[in-house]
């Protein structure tokens, strides 16, 4: 059976986002958060995490791998929506899954919700998108030759330039206070940049 979305398109924009751009080493930091991630640990997640993007496995990453993961999640949002897997969301699913606070995604959404404040009260978060917003500026700097496909040895270049410049005393790896500096290095920007926002 063909599914069809029966919603507006405000609804419609929220089955789609954007693919992050993800630091080097944070899938072991997201482990452990005092865990020391050389070098050779950027290069190693960010190959992986290159795989798992290349969607079509051909040795980059373009707008047709962008669409096959917009597409798949956009079938597993339709999917978690449509309870009764009738192939249509109606208008009682769409307002269960808000749950009673009429906020998106019920009980989940709400958790990443709480912990997206918590985030950015301690300065990590940088405004409601930053994470969205700031992978896919980490996107487009891979893209070196910026012809719009970014190939697997770009990608883990950009991965390991931004580890060099994370790695503040140059020892060839970066340390849980190392993250700290460019975390508040990043919080006291982004401040100074809403100031100069607001006084403009």
């Amino acid at each position: 059976m063909k599914k069809t979305i029966t919603l507006g398109l405000s609804a419609a924009a929220m089955l789609i986002t954007g693919v992050a751009y993800a630091a080097p080493g944070d899938a072991t930091a997201k482990r452990d958060p005092n865990a020391v991630i050389t070098r050779a640990d950027a290069q190693a997640q960010a190959q992986a995490r290159f795989t798992r993007m290349d969607v079509n496995k051909d040795g980059k990453l373009d707008q047709a791998d962008r669409d096959a993961r917009r597409s798949a999640m956009q079938t597993r949002m339709f999917e978690r929506l449509d309870t009764n897997k009738d192939g249509q969301i109606s208008k009682a699913e769409f307002a269960a899954a808000k749950g009673p606070e009429g906020r998106r995604g019920g009980k989940e959404a709400r958790g990443q919700e709480a912990r997206g404040q918590e985030a950015r009260a301690k300065g990590e978060g940088f405004g409601r998108h930053h994470g969205r917003h700031g992978g896919m500026r980490g996107m487009r700097m891979a893209d070196a030759d910026k012809n719009g496909v970014i190939t697997q040895a770009e990608f883990t270049q950009a991965a390991l330039a931004r580890f060099d410049r994370l790695d503040a005393d140059k020892d060839g790896k970066v340390t849980p206070a190392e993250r700290q500096a460019a975390r508040e290095a990043m919080k006291a920007k982004w401040q100074q940049k809403r100031a100069d926002k607001a006084a403009s």
